[in-house]
């Protein structure tokens, strides 16, 4: 049974993180004990798509999972100039916070690309805490292979992304959502969720600009290409097969480009493997070597 994000709110908090050089308020999620994992989410959802997963991963490990800046219930300033690196500054200001020397990585889909970054910091010394090991779901990583969505589409472009945004409502987003998921998959209770985790603070005016982590992946391809590629860390790949945006044709790349890499594929599931196979999805992030 799913946590309501209500709920999984309440049981949260927001913590004031300097994120390039601003006070911000971010929504964190803490909860269990042991080596610390950190969770990052996609868009355009929220820490809360990992609420499934949370008592099989809580009970090895002490996990870390906010919501990104203008996701969620994490502050969301209108007329901001959102990117992948900002993300990535507000989860090492996380990290700071809470003291983090190391912690194992896991990330979804715009996550995945934030996580891209975090190793390029890695690689280039610049990062002071440790990942010790990598967990990727369904993502455009190879930004050269991605297949946005016709709404993604919209939204990138200058003159409708805006009216789009303005636009939007709950059942808009579970129309544009229902064919990322496997077409057994019900996904109107995750939809419902992510629509009042997107329109809380009325985030969702924002959606025009947040999407702008695609022109962040192909601007920044080689340099997060390349930290992902060369790490030597423990490395795994949970791959929903039946995804028409980052699916098979990547899990295809990632088994030719990374042959050392351990590549999950799930046959039965679409974009949202956290959503659609938490549990399967739970005990691969464990069995990934190094993760305990």
């Amino acid at each position: 049974m799913t946590v309501s994000i209500e709920r999984w709110w309440s049981e949260g908090e927001l913590l004031p993180l300097t994120v390039a050089g601003v006070s911000r308020q971010v929504f964190v999620r803490r909860i269990g004990s042991g080596p610390v994992m950190t969770l990052l989410h996609g868009f355009p959802s929220s820490s809360h798509d990992w609420a499934r997963a949370v008592p099989v991963l809580a009970a090895r490990h002490t996990l870390l999972i906010p919501d990104f800046l203008g996701f969620g219930a994490s502050e969301k300033p209108a007329d901001h100039d959102y990117s992948i690196h900002e993300q990535a500054d507000l989860v090492v200001a996380l990290w700071q916070h809470e003291a983090v020397t190391s912690t194992h990585l896991v990330a979804h889909d715009y996550g995945a690309t934030v996580a891209q970054e975090l190793l390029a910091r890695s690689a280039d010394g610049s990062l002071r805490s440790r990942i010790t090991s990598l967990t990727l779901l369904n993502g455009g990583i190879y930004p050269e292979l991605h297949r946005p969505e016709a709404a993604q589409t919209a939204l990138l472009d200058p003159d409708t992304g805006p009216r789009l945004s303005a636009a939007l409502t709950g059942e808009l987003m579970a129309a544009a959502l229902s064919p990322t998921f496997a077409e057994h998959y019900d996904s109107s209770a995750d939809a419902a969720a992510m629509w009042k985790g997107m329109s809380h603070g009325d985030g969702h005016l924002n959606s025009h600009r947040l999407i702008h982590y695609i022109t962040d992946r192909a601007a920044h391809r080689d340099r997060w290409v390349e930290a992902m590629e060369t790490s030597d860390l423990p490395k795994a790949f949970v791959w929903g097969l039946r995804d028409p945006v980052a699916g098979a044709h990547i899990a295809d790349r990632i088994a030719e480009r990374m042959p050392n890499a351990t590549l999950h594929a799930l046959a039965d599931v679409g974009h949202w493997p956290l959503l659609e196979a938490p549990q399967r999805v739970a005990s691969l992030i464990l069995a990934t070597e190094g993760s305990g």
